[in-house]
């Protein structure tokens, strides 16, 4: 009973903080409360998340609140995000009339968040999903004198509320089949017996939710276009909202794992959202427009990583990106001086031979998973295909640079792969899965998607000046000009116009100087 109310009390403490600091935003003294509010509630998520791994509990807290072992790691990464982010935002708003406004709003969004991640019961989640909307749609308009960032508010705006229908009738389905609400009770009673059609719909339809709210293509463009938004609102959204929709996919990993038709849904969506993505953002030169398109790519991998049932992979991966664009766009600043030097740093074309020692990394690679494939001498594993896709890495590197570069990506690679055995430990029980519709041909597709990939880069990088490059270079500069048909399909259900301006009279805000 004690360690039962110590969870409660821990688990209150953060998920509660982001309220006590709406209480204090009247304050004078209201940004210093709300960093050492935010630092306690990050320590007591630390500590949390330690006994709760260790322990291996799963239990209900709080009402409609539970903590297990997924429930507590999440927490302490919005924990950690909301901390370093108020920390920025404490000076960036010091002198800003309008800090009070953005403190509201951002303890309403990360409390919502802390509800979605904490909620075991369908009807809380649901509204605390609302609530992140919303409330974060205040966020985006935070200056609302700025054009582009009312027209991707505008779509964040409707498409949110599309991802929130098909996000109530998939949980009205599944309390028709289950009839409960309470959703640890729902997903422990999926094994390795099919689905039937209400739950092959309610699946569908979290993957598509999953899908909206990542940003994947056609529906990414209001992701480029919210940089118009502060820095730190930036920050909060592309280190943590945008993880939302990787991390329903691995909460409901027991319904989506059985699901074809979502599966192939989230491979095709999201692995030409990831292809496409991380080929426009070689072209694009604003730091900030480079970090989103760079999110969009990165969230259509989480969520393919999700499709080929490497759940561990993915929540490792939503750990990582959520710190690293954190930092990127809290340090922006030193980005465009990376940037720079990277851009003048001379390149030298690589030789033939070179170029057959490269590909000595990949064709055995290859053809042993082939071999494998052929001979079926064990069930196959996604993680052949995150083999294939580090020797490839390693490769170019060896084909561009010379042996310093090559023996620093090999060490990138070990460590990717020896961080992620280590975590194994810890991340597999948070997501354990009872049975998996598994496919070969998601493995085919998702290594075409790399292929296609590197084979684009390729010709992009060492061939810019030919006609083939020019044409790839101004299709995907352009976006294969998938926002605007977007653009005028929102503007065409929900029109809206513009704010007027009076140029004569217009004055330039004191925090845009």
């Amino acid at each position: 009973m004690m360690i039962f109310n110590g969870f409660a009390l821990l688990t209150a403490a953060v998920v509660f903080a982001p309220l006590m600091v709406l209480a204090l935003c009247s304050f004078s003294w209201r940004w210093t409360a709300a960093k050492v509010i935010h630092g306690a509630a990050f320590a007591a998520a630390l500590i949390n998340s330690i006994v709760v791994l260790f322990l291996d509990v799963s239990a209900p807290v709080l009402f409609w609140f539970h903590i297990n072992a997924l429930v507590s790691i999440v927490l302490l990464l919005i924990s950690f995000i909301a901390w370093i982010v108020l920390r920025y935002a404490a000076t960036n708003f010091e002198q800003d009339s309008h800090g009070k406004r953005f403190l509201t709003w951002f303890s309403v969004t990360v409390f919502a968040v802390m509800c979605v991640v904490s909620s075991q019961n369908l009807v809380l989640f649901w509204l605390a999903w609302v609530g992140i909307s919303l409330s974060f749609h205040q966020l985006l308009m935070f200056y609302p004198n700025r054009p582009r960032a009312l027209l991707a508010a505008h779509k964040k705006f409707l498409l949110a509320r599309l991802a929130e229908v098909c996000l109530a009738i998939a949980f009205y389905l599944l309390w028709q089949v289950h009839g409960t609400l309470n959703l640890n009770d729902i997903l422990s009673s999926y094994g390795a017996q099919p689905l039937s059609v209400a739950e092959q719909v309610a699946a569908v339809l979290i993957a598509l939710v999953a899908l909206i709210k990542c940003a994947q293509l056609p529906v990414h463009g209001w992701l480029i276009q919210v940089v118009e938004s502060p820095t730190p609102v930036s920050a909060l959204l592309h280190a943590g909202i945008i993880n939302l929709g990787g991390f329903l996919l691995i909460l409901f990993a027991p319904l989506f794992s059985l699901s074809v038709a979502a599966q192939g849904l989230v491979l095709v969506v999201a692995g030409l959202s990831m292809l496409v993505a991380a080929l426009v953002m070689m072209t694009r030169i604003s730091i900030k427009v480079r970090l989103a398109w760079s999110t969009t790519a990165q969230m259509g991998l989480m969520l393919v990583e999700c499709a080929l049932g490497l759940y561990e992979l993915a929540l490792l991966h939503m750990l990582a990106h959520s710190c690293y664009k954190a930092f990127a766009f809290l340090n922006s600043g030193e980005a465009v001086a990376d940037y720079l030097r990277a851009r003048h740093r001379e390149r030298d074309l690589p030789q033939r031979h070179v170029w057959l020692l490269a590909a000595l990394f990949v064709v055995p690679s290859v053809a042993l998973y082939i071999y494998i494939a052929g001979a079926a001498l064990f069930p196959l594993s996604p993680w052949l295909v995150l083999s294939v896709a580090l020797m490839v890495y390693v490769a170019q590197f060896v084909a561009t640079g010379g042996r310093r570069q090559a023996a620093h990506a090999a060490g990138l690679c070990l460590l990717l792969l020896g961080s992620y055995l280590v975590l194994k430990t810890i991340l597999a029980p948070a997501v354990a899965v009872h049975g998996h519709t598994y496919s070969a041909w998601f493995d085919v597709w998702v290594v075409c998607l790399f292929a296609a990939q590197v084979l684009i880069y390729l010709q992009m990088q060492y061939r810019p000046l030919s006609m083939t490059s020019h044409r790839l270079f101004i299709a995907l500069n352009a976006g294969f000009y998938l926002d605007e048909w977007m653009t005028r399909l929102t503007l065409k259900v929900w029109p809206t116009l513009p704010p007027r301006m009076d140029y004569k009279n217009t004055t330039v805000p004191q925090e845009v100087i």
